[in-house]
């Protein structure tokens, strides 16, 4: 059973990665770039000080940060423990035309840090808009979301990461984004910031 679900995961793999061009390639590129990350996060930064005032932003960046810290320590733990090779390392998916875009990185691809990461972020990020009593931020929500899907389709892209291993990833962001948004929320109402 394990060895056939291993099996659909590299050919939906192989078939998300072999969809590439010159364009979608640079695309691709671009969205795994982290200075765009920084730039995107600046915003959202920014929205929620413009949106909430600073003691409540400083208590949502602080569940942002948390939900990164506890998924980056989480993933490193399950990665080595899993020991699940990258499709960049995979003898078969390496014989069937995996296209690579990036350095190979980490033997261990399991769960995707980046798709877990950026699913925690926007998590925590949304829940956080929601402090907001005007309701202007379901713009900023969305492009959370929409921005973290990028991100985390572009592993697959970019040849780092089995579909799977995103869809773990997604799943654990989503997971600690929230525990950590909750947590926020609770400190908000609790100290009435």
């Amino acid at each position: 059973m394990i060895q056939t679900l291993h099996q659909i995961d590299r050919e939906l793999t192989l078939a998300i990665n072999s969809l590439h061009s010159p364009a979608t390639d640079a695309i691709w590129m671009l969205v795994t770039e982290k200075k765009v990350w920084f730039l995107l996060y600046a915003i959202a930064i920014f929205f929620l000080f413009k949106q909430l005032g600073w003691k409540k932003a400083l208590v949502v960046i602080a569940s942002v940060a948390l939900s990164v810290g506890l998924i980056d320590t989480l993933s490193n733990l399950v990665k080595d423990s899993v020991a699940r090779l990258r499709p960049c390392y995979d003898t078969w998916m390496l014989s069937h035309g995996l296209y690579m875009l990036e350095p190979r990185g980490g033997f261990f691809g399991f769960f995707s840090a980046h798709a877990a990461n950026h699913f925690g972020m926007a998590t925590a990020l949304v829940m956080g808009f929601r402090n907001d009593t005007t309701h202007a931020y379901r713009g900023l929500a969305w492009g959370a979301w929409i921005w973290a899907s990028l991100v985390a389709i572009s592993r697959v892209y970019v040849g780092k990461h089995f579909l799977g291993d995103v869809l773990v990833g997604v799943l654990v962001g989503l997971a600690i984004g929230y525990l950590m948004g909750y947590l926020a929320r609770w400190v908000i109402r609790r100290f009435r910031l």
